[in-house]
């Protein structure tokens, strides 16, 4: 008996995450389960996906993956140890990164109902992956120390509400979303929404540079380094904030402040929904939705391992978004 009990610890638990993988979001949330509740895993990087040793085989990890309808493997501890050396071997685009914590995830999201889902959100739910929803009271009142990853909703850091000035600017939604956010910028001291959002910004900021993750998503990509580029220069017309837009607005502009983009041009025109050149139109690229894919890039494993995790997906080419 001694001996089976034995072998049973020392066994290992393979969750692929290639084709074979029946649910690779859950996989991913049962990985984060057993980090949670004191487990270790390891990521294989660059193989079969990116798949996830779990270094438990107990019958309550198992039951886990079964309940959630997660496809895993049985491997001994010496299988285990083969397949470390091999994808370790210099000589091989693989490496093996032991997770130990499980990261505690922040969403910056308005507290009130918005007229479309957030992506992200549906998947970390789904996946069982637990968040706190976090918006602007949290950010300006140095909460997010306290966490690892930050995934921003489709937010507007210009403070022009999305640009749907032109679209929604009567319906009841679009109007109380307004008067929230004046009500909140009032309240930390703000004359303008501009002003207030400019200010979680930094937050931000000072939270990426301490060492924290960033994840952000349609009009927060943007709208991020438009408002850390205009520090101290008004880009809204006077539909957003009641007075004109600086006309020397654009040349005002200080692009060393921004994460990812540079030399981008203002949309000034408050009826046209965009901010920027940044974002590219489907129209303006000439490919539509249906045939519009990329390619992922894999990285090395050992010598970048960020963007080599940040690409681990079952497949390498990827259906676009509206495109």
């Amino acid at each position: 008996m001694a001996l089976i009990m034995g072998s049973l610890r020392a066994q290992h638990l393979l969750v692929p995450m290639d084709d074979t993988q029946s649910n690779h979001l859950k996989a991913y949330g049962v990985t984060y389960w057993v980090l949670a509740n004191g487990g270790q895993a390891d990521w294989l990087l660059n193989y079969q996906g990116g798949s996830f040793l779990l270094l438990d085989a107990s019958l309550a990890v198992r039951s886990e993956l079964d309940v959630r309808g997660v496809h895993y493997q049985h491997i001994s501890d010496a299988v285990a140890q083969t397949l470390r050396a091999t994808l370790s071997s210099p000589s091989a685009n693989t490496d093996v990164v032991r997770l130990e914590k499980a990261p505690r995830i922040a969403i910056y999201s308005p507290k009130t109902k918005q007229p479309w889902a957030d992506a992200v959100t549906l998947v970390l739910t789904y996946a069982k992956i637990p968040y706190d929803v976090l918006f602007d009271d949290e950010v300006l009142y140095n909460e997010l120390p306290n966490y690892d990853w930050l995934h921003l909703h489709h937010e507007d850091f210009t403070g022009q509400y999305g640009k749907f000035y032109s679209s929604s600017r009567h319906t009841e939604w679009y109007q109380a979303q307004q008067k929230e956010y004046e009500a909140m910028a009032q309240k930390h001291g703000f004359q303008k929404v501009s002003d207030l959002k400019r200010a979680v910004t930094h937050k931000i900021r000072d939270f990426v540079a301490g060492g924290g993750f960033l994840f952000a998503m349609c009009s927060a990509t943007d709208t991020y380094d438009i408002a850390l580029a205009a520090e101290g220069v008004d880009i809204c017309a006077s539909v957003f904030d009641g007075d004109p837009m600086d006309v020397h607005a654009q040349s005002k502009l200080a692009f060393e402040h921004c994460f990812a983009f540079h030399n981008f041009v203002l949309e000034r025109d408050p009826y046209v929904y965009e901010y920027a050149n940044i974002d590219m139109q489907p129209e303006e690229r000439g490919v539509s939705e249906e045939n519009d894919y990329f390619t992922l890039f894999q990285f090395s494993a050992k010598w970048d391992p960020i963007p080599t995790m940040l690409t681990q997906n079952h497949t390498h080419i990827i259906h676009g978004f509206m495109g």
